[in-house]
């Protein structure tokens, strides 16, 4: 499972100029089953996206697609992890 997390580096009147193609992309990637959850930091300084997509080469792959990358508006930190310990719902997680 990996944690992504974006960092804005440029003002957010350009990021907000490609907001909708952004949200594009993960309604896809929602679609697709690569991402479990995302949404905006706060302060909105970037976002987090959780994504259990199997492997870091494939993920890099996906996230290359997104227009916040594309056009360098945003930094990407890729955090993996393994969960060991989860609440009811979340137990697909461990599987």
């Amino acid at each position: 499972m990996f944690i992504i997390n974006l960092t804005y580096k440029v003002p957010l009147e350009k990021v907000d100029q490609y907001l909708e193609d952004h949200i594009t992309y993960l309604n896809k990637q929602f679609e697709s089953g690569n991402f479990l959850a995302s949404g905006r930091k706060v302060p909105r300084d970037g976002g987090i996206i959780l994504s259990k997509v199997s492997d870091k080469a494939t993920l890099v792959e996906i996230l290359d697609q997104d227009p916040f990358k594309s056009n360098d508006l945003a930094d990407y930190q890729i955090i993996e992890f393994v969960p060991s310990k989860t609440c009811e719902e979340l137990k697909f997680l461990l599987e």
